[in-house]
């Protein structure tokens, strides 16, 4: 039987155990810099539907754009790193943002849908992705 052995470079080695210790501090910066870059496209879909083709004048109060954000990274039951781009409850005048941004997504009765999250998530994974990829690069380049 053939036997290979391989020795990694010892800087390598070095950075790798140092990312060890720091793996949970760079993964919630990598996952911030993706959430801020769907979270831009997200707003700007929300921004493009609201009042758009609809039959009377828009009474957008903008407290639904307002409360639109990133939640603070948290870990999961199974060990993984999560962060989410959603609404900040409650609304001032006691209304659901979670509803509201629902029946836009979705339509409603009357009301035809006018998706903004969906085709936020699309558009922006390419990019969201990038900036991940170049924000662990610089994290674990500063090790």
């Amino acid at each position: 039987m053939a036997k290979v052995q391989m020795m990694m470079p010892e800087d390598f080695l070095i950075k790798l155990s140092s990312l060890g210790k720091k793996s949970d501090e760079i993964c919630e910066k990598v996952l911030e810099a993706g959430g801020e870059i769907v979270l831009e496209k997200t707003k700007s879909n929300l921004a493009s539907v609201i009042g758009s083709g609809t039959k009377y004048d828009s009474r957008s109060t903008g407290e639904l754009e307002r409360s639109l954000g990133l939640s603070s990274v948290r870990m999961d039951k199974n060990g993984n790193h999560n962060i989410k781009v959603g609404f900040a409850e409650p609304r001032s005048d006691g209304d659901s943002n979670a509803k509201i941004a629902n029946i836009l997504e979705y339509g409603k009765h009357g009301q035809p849908a006018k998706p903004f999250l969906k085709p936020a998530k699309t558009a922006s994974k390419a990019a969201c992705e990038t900036a991940m990829k170049q924000k662990f690069q610089q994290e674990v380049d500063k090790l």
